[in-house]
């Protein structure tokens, strides 16, 4: 507790220069801290300002010398008098109000900004009204003080700082106790963004308020917004006084399920997966609503009540960009973050247009002939290679290109993938083929080998035979003198089988234009050097009969054909590995699965609530990254389609591995690798894990950090809850838990695998599996998209070629060049580059990320010393992980991270810096 007491001893107020104040609570308002970790790191606690961090007027400050202490002392004369004569005496209190301004507004906001200014002078401004935590016994409500109009708005509007402070003055009498609550009315015609609010002047210290919210006009939402004070508070132990707010602002949350969803409305609410398609545009772009059937079950989404479509009742109707789609308006992203994003859809917007100019200019551009093809994306760039004799005829006619061509050339250039950074071919090899299975982009689907031959579990009356075409003569003489039987008992057989996810969908996939697939199993064997190598590669096709080739496989090449033979049938399996990435363990997995737990999360706990607080760093910005993803990415004729294999199919496989694959108590990183067969439960080991594939770096860092994240949440947990019956008392967190499985994974909800919420362990285990999918796991999954999969042909989203056999059409041609009948099965030009723009973006870490171990609102917790200290043992276990990842790197026996060319494993590493850096855990799924 020392480091608390420390950090808690300190005045906020006065080093950042609002209210001087005395209180040690003060402390953890409005700063970032700085900890100190073996005298050489600090643990960050919020990213530096990139701009001044308030303004405050003169008048404040003069007046803030006296005033806190006059009036603490005014207050505690006042509560002594009040003992003698048992008449309440008033004395003021003063409120230090933070206020977030746009950096940059457009012309109406400006306009509206400055009539805002004008008529706040005369009546229409900003209203405050403090509650008390106590009841008064005459009215039997909550006690209120007078009402008090925020101070200066009109002289400080011109103002050009980031966060701006105003002040109002409340007065309340002795009898008033502790403020708990705080409601906000604003009569201007522009919504605010409230940053925090600090009252001063009571005897007790400092009491403040994390806002963090827009305020609406009171003219777009009637009534008084309701804020509540950094004190956590179990629905039990809710003060009488702030009962009735504390349901009050959670039936405003929920909203009554009716009506259209304007943009400025504040209501969590579920909706199936119905605004996909779009039929009003004609039957191709058509899609079967996903969510509420047996057929196509999925987790529920944020509610928009959209009028349905004009040719389907039961599909909604579409917003296509530019227009935004409807989340909870405190859910879009900070300004910093959206100019990041309209940065990127700038550059995608060149990427898809210049090669849609090249494609249409002459059509064996289409294609990559060469590899040297693929190259000149990264260092001549498509303006170039465009030739600018075409300036005239075609780019003066697209304005905003001919104004940057020559001052952003930039912008057309993709940068250089890591996966090709430090050894242009290391993608070719085998070893590399499989070291990216456990350390790549997508580590989370091989598993041990259990059986030999492996088994389907489809329906053989559908999808024929069971039975894989591999034989044990396939593998043998690559197992260093084992048998097969001998390797799997030894754990040096290995699989990822794709098998039973792709096979269902292959008819309809392979007749789309320009897409072929199989349904892939690959084998590894663990050789002694720790590494893996792929020894057999099974293709299926759909059974067509007792005499149909539907399986075949492939095994390492023995000369020239064989070799070309091998590299399709990699570049299939990592197709089929893009799509299962993609569609299943990134947006099923860590986007969609946990936005029932966000929904609900608001809906039935209070901001009070010590599990919201503990939550709300890992629900941040997830809402309005999964409907920009609905909006132009999963939806039909989105990127999805058009760039994986899957195309109009993507979704319905999302929607099968929901019902087939998908578990909610094998989410946890323990149990997930448990159920691969990749470790086993050990107690001897550090964290109750024994790798059965030790040098398996996704797995082993992020043993580390599940570690670091369990024992903070079982930390947190236990101090609120220190008995079982509190748990099962807590309607709030009772009514959480229920309304997610329930209703926002209602297709699922009589499911028996789903963990009980009985006592703590269980609370523990449902929360850190939520905290690590929103941080790690997607970080794991997300970050390294570019960096492996910007260079298509180390991983192709999509292919358009089967592998020719001796008879077929297309092996002639196969045969002549295979080079070019390899790069002619990849993606054409369009789709690579605009595959590429968007794993750009996806990849990108904004400036105002917000990494493991920080917080950006630290008030939050300055409530309770313990709990503070406890996150700074947290956030100081991360910073350790961090050395500990690094040193692994630099380890030259873990060959799987260290070596020749070998990309070091960072997609665990905690810290990042903005971009695309292929390192970095967020605390929520924001990209």
């Amino acid at each position: 507790m020392a480091l608390t007491k420390q950090i808690l001893g300190s005045s906020l107020l006065e080093r950042s220069m609002f209210v001087p104040s005395s209180s040690p609570s003060s402390l953890l308002n409005q700063t970032r801290f700085l900890v100190p970790l073996e005298n050489k790191r600090v643990v960050r606690v919020k990213r530096a300002a990139k701009f001044p961090v308030a303004a405050i007027s003169e008048d404040l400050m003069k007046g803030s010398s006296s005033s806190p202490s006059s009036s603490s002392s005014s207050s505690s004369s006042s509560s002594s008098s009040s003992v003698s004569t048992e008449k309440p005496v008033k004395f003021k209190v003063r409120a230090v109000i933070t206020v977030r301004n746009k950096i940059k507004e457009d012309f109406k906001e400006t306009i509206v900004k400055h009539i805002d200014a004008l008529t706040d002078r005369i009546g229409r401004n900003v209203v405050l009204e403090l509650v008390s935590t106590e009841i008064d016994p005459k009215t039997k409500s909550a006690k209120k003080s007078n009402e008090a109009v925020l101070k200066d708005w009109s002289k400080k509007s011109n103002l050009k700082a980031e966060r701006v402070n105003y002040t109002a003055e409340f007065i309340i009498d002795s009898s008033f106790g502790e403020p708990g609550a705080i409601t906000v009315t604003n009569k201007h015609q522009k919504e605010f963004f409230l940053d925090s609010i600090t009252i001063e002047g009571f005897a007790s210290g400092p009491v403040h308020f994390p806002c963090n919210s827009w305020v609406q006009s009171r003219k777009d939402l009637p009534g008084k917004r309701i804020f509540f004070s950094n004190k956590p508070y179990l629905p039990g132990d809710t003060p009488a006084g702030l009962r009735l707010l504390r349901e009050k602002e959670l039936r405003n949350l929920r909203g009554d399920g009716k009506g259209v969803r304007n943009l400025s409305d504040r209501i969590y609410d579920y909706d199936i997966y119905n605004d996909l398609g779009n039929p009003d545009k004609g039957i191709e772009l058509a899609r079967p609503n996903l969510g509420g059937s047996d057929m196509y079950p999925y987790p529920r989404r944020c509610r928009t009540g959209r009028e349905p479509s004009d040719t389907d009742m039961y599909a909604e109707s579409r917003v296509e960009k530019p227009l935004p789609m409807y989340v909870p308006r405190d859910e879009r992203f900070e300004e910093s973050k959206q100019n990041t994003f309209t940065v990127k859809r700038l550059k995608a917007v060149l990427h898809n247009l210049i090669p849609g100019l090249k494609a249409s200019l002459s059509s064996s551009n289409q294609d990559f002939n060469e590899f040297s093809d693929v190259d000149g994306l990264y260092s001549e760039g498509l303006l170039i290679k465009l030739g600018w004799g075409l300036q005239d005829d075609v780019l003066k006619k697209i304005p905003f290109v001919s104004k940057i061509q020559e001052s952003s050339q930039g912008l057309l250039k993709y940068d250089t993938p890591k996966i090709i950074s430090k050894d242009k071919f290391a993608w070719l090899r085998d070893d590399e083929f499989a070291r990216q299975a456990i350390a790549g982009v997508n580590p989370v689907n091989i598993e041990k080998l259990q059986v030999f031959p492996p088994v389907s579990k489809l329906d053989p009356e559908i999808y024929g035979p069971q039975e894989s075409a591999l034989k044990e003569e396939h593998i043998l003489n690559q197992l260093n003198g084992m048998t097969v039987q001998e390797a799997i008992n030894e754990n040096k057989l290995f699989m990822i089988d794709y098998h039973d996810i792709y096979l269902p969908f292959l008819e309809g996939i392979n007749a789309l234009d320009g897409r072929k697939s199989y349904a892939t199993r690959t084998i590894f064997f663990l050789t002694p050097r720790g590494t893996l190598k792929p020894v057999a590669i099974e293709l299926s096709l759909p059974h067509a009969g007792p005499n149909s080739r539907s399986k075949r496989v492939v095994t390492p090449p023995v000369d020239a054909t064989t070799n070309w033979m091998w590299q399709l049938a990699k570049a299939h399996v990592c197709s089929n590995d893009a799509g299962v990435h993609q569609l299943v363990n990134h947006w099923l997995r860590t986007h969609a699965n946990l936005e029932p737990f966000i929904l609900a999360a608001h809906r039935q706990l209070s901001a009070m609530h010590p599990i919201f607080k503990l939550l709300d760093p890992h629900m941040r910005y997830t809402l309005e990254i999964n409907a920009l993803a609905r909006q132009s990415l999963i939806n039909a004729d989105g990127i999805i389609e058009n760039c994986f294999t899957p195309g109009r199919y993507a979704m319905e496989i999302s929607s099968a591995a929901y019902k087939n694959f998908w578990r909610f108590d094998m989410d946890s990183l323990p149990a997930d690798l448990i159920r691969r067969g990749m470790a086993v439960p050990d107690p001897t080991q550090p964290h109750g894990l024994k790798l059965i594939l030790e040098d398996y770096p996704y797995a082993a860092d992020g043993i580390l950090i599940w570690s670091a994240i369990e024992d903070w949440v079982r930390t947190y947990v236990n101090h609120y809850y220190p008995h079982s019956s509190l748990i099962c008392n807590d309607k709030e967190l009772q009514s959480w838990y229920s309304e997610s499985i329930n209703v926002g994974h209602a297709d699922l909800r009589h499911e028996s695998w789903w963990p009980t919420l009985n006592n703590s362990e269980d609370l523990v285990s449902i929360l850190s599996t939520l905290i690590w999918n929103a941080s790690a796991q997607h970080a794991a999954l997300n970050f390294g998209q570019y960096p492996y999969g910007g260079y298509v042909p180390n991983r192709p989203p999509l292919m358009r070629r089967l592998i020719p056999e001796e008879g077929d059409p297309e092996y002639a041609s196969f045969h002549a060049d295979p080079q070019k009948y390899f790069l002619n099965a990849l993606p054409s030009l369009l789709q690579a580059t605009k595959f590429m723009a968007v794993v750009d973006t996806l990849s990108t870490h904004s400036p105002d990320e917000e990494y493991l171990g920080e917080r950006q609102q630290p008030s939050i917790w300055s409530g309770d010393a313990e709990i503070v200290e406890a996150f700074y043992d947290f956030s100081a276990k991360v910073r350790q992980i961090e050395k500990v990842i690094d040193s692994r790197n630099l380890d030259r026996t873990l060959r799987n991270r260290c070596g020749a060319g070998v990309l070091p494993y960072e997609l665990l590493a905690p810290s990042s810096e903005p971009g695309v850096t292929c390192r970095g855990v967020p605390n929520s799924v924001s990209t």
